[in-house]
């Protein structure tokens, strides 16, 4: 099966973030910030707390259901409007878990164990890990396909998973002659999809850094987000009029580009302001910008999570419409590969 398939697909944009709290600065970033400006520009968006991507390891019941809820008050504080995209977690729409048992049957055994992020988190005692850690991407596959979503935003480091989404995608399509599934592309986009640490910019922003300094969380408050910011590392070099001059300073390039992405500017527009400046002068100015964006996010989520009742329902009633677009894909997959319908 080739890529230019005759099937004309519904545009329709997935992505879903896992629920592990802690969210932080490259979350919105990377992630959230994008899903809330794809709504609206002509595909259907549907947006998921992959709690079943969870579980693979171990999850203390009741943090993960404060995960789940605040995963959900920051997919709405930052802008997704559950009106206009499906919101839901995924372990309330089966679908999920009954595409991933049929794409364990195409998945190949070598497939799975290429994955770098099974080989991060099984680590050398890998015959120890959960057998659900090791089909985590079959899982992944079906989180997508089980909506025949054409587009998935993704950040570099989740660019293999989608990879093979398309390998079982076009193995399906190939071993049962047809064009049921798409070949979801890609969504790489952003001057900050990957937001690095403040005190160490050659290492992603993350919520695991021993160092709370190392990251803006989306839980800080303005006072907070200003003095990371002015404690973050840097150098004492002026800044370029381009980001070319910015090669061989990786915490110098990190700001200039959170402060690109948070007030929608090229880093060269922003260098071009700031240029023979130093940090003395970048720092705060970055600050009121990342203050302006952020404060507001972390006190909407605040008052989301005040009525963890009404997140519940949110996405009580987003499984539910989720549920209509996924159940009849998943029987007409059944279907295709012999298995009797369970609905008429």
């Amino acid at each position: 099966m080739n890529e230019t398939s005759k099937t004309v697909f519904t545009p329709r944009i997935f992505s879903g973030i896992q629920p592990s709290g802690g969210l932080t600065l490259g979350n919105y970033l990377g992630a959230l910030k994008r899903f809330a400006a794809l709504q609206g520009q002509g595909a259907e968006t549907i947006y998921c707390l992959v709690d079943l991507h969870a579980i693979t390891v171990w999850q203390d019941p009741e943090t993960l259901r404060r995960n789940i809820r605040e995963g959900a008050a920051a997919f709405m504080a930052s802008g997704v409007d559950p009106a206009q995209s499906i919101l839901f977690n995924q372990s309330q729409v089966s679908a999920h878990a009954e595409m991933a048992w049929l794409f364990n049957t195409v998945a190949r055994v070598g497939w799975m164990y290429r994955m770098t992020q099974f080989k991060d988190k099984a680590g050398k005692n890998s015959e120890n890990s959960s057998l659900g850690l090791l089909a985590y991407p079959a899982l992944m596959a079906a989180d997508i396909l089980t909506y025949q979503a054409t587009a998935v935003p993704v950040g570099e480091d989740q660019k293999q998973h989608l990879e093979l989404t398309r390998d079982i995608a076009a193995k399906f399509n190939h071993d049962y002659q047809t064009e049921h599934f798409p070949l979801t592309e890609p969504l790489i986009e952003g001057v900050a999809t990957r937001v690095m640490s403040l005190r160490d910019g050659s290492k992603k922003m993350s919520k695991s850094d021993p160092s709370d300094a190392s990251r803006i969380n989306l839980t800080d408050d303005a006072d907070t987000i200003a003095q990371k910011i002015r404690k973050a590392r840097t150098d004492a070099e002026p800044l370029p009029g381009s980001i070319e001059g910015l090669k061989d300073r990786p915490e110098a390039r990190n700001l200039v580009n959170i402060h690109a992405a948070l007030s929608d500017e090229t880093p060269d527009q922003v260098l071009a302001r700031f240029e023979g400046q130093g940090f003395g002068a970048f720092k705060p100015a970055l600050a009121d910008v990342a203050v302006a964006a952020l404060e507001p996010i972390s006190r909407r989520m605040g008052e989301y999570m005040a009525d963890p009742a009404e997140i519940d329902r949110i996405l009580g009633q987003g499984a539910v419409r989720a549920d209509e677009v996924a159940t009849p894909i998943l029987e007409s997959t059944k279907e295709i590969m012999g298995l009797l319908r369970s609905r008429p």
